[in-house]
């Protein structure tokens, strides 16, 4: 299913639809209902990786940890989650323990733009 067929379905623009897909304010409630609901009734799932390749961003924030067991960093954790899904954002959970390979791993996958961002 592409975005056209959406936009066809819903009886909207291309531009319409892709406003919606990126939770643009500019769209009238109307519009937007009418994109849901097409976008419900197909099942339509986003391509990540072209979106991905479009914007040059993943919308992925990698988190790294010394311990996820720690209550402490867990709650930190989950805040920065919810934080991040509240911004378009989805986070990747490194729980380095405090091992040199796994944060180099991190780095690899920031230069490589696999992610947008570390937290630490």
């Amino acid at each position: 299913m592409s975005i056209q067929k959406i936009a066809r379905l819903a009886g909207v623009s291309v531009a319409t639809v892709s406003r919606v897909l990126n939770n643009s304010d500019t769209v009238k409630a109307k519009n937007r209902e009418r994109v849901l609901q097409a976008i419900k009734e197909s099942n339509y799932q986003p391509n990540l990786l072209a979106r991905q390749l479009r914007t040059a961003r993943s919308n992925m924030i990698l988190v790294m940890v010394s311990n996820i067991a720690n209550p402490f960093c867990a709650e930190v954790v989950k805040g920065i989650e919810e934080e991040a899904e509240k911004n378009g954002y989805r986070i990747l959970l490194c729980n380095s323990g405090s091992d040199l390979a796994r944060s180099t791993s991190g780095l690899q996958l920031l230069s490589g733009k696999m992610v947008d961002g570390i937290i630490t």
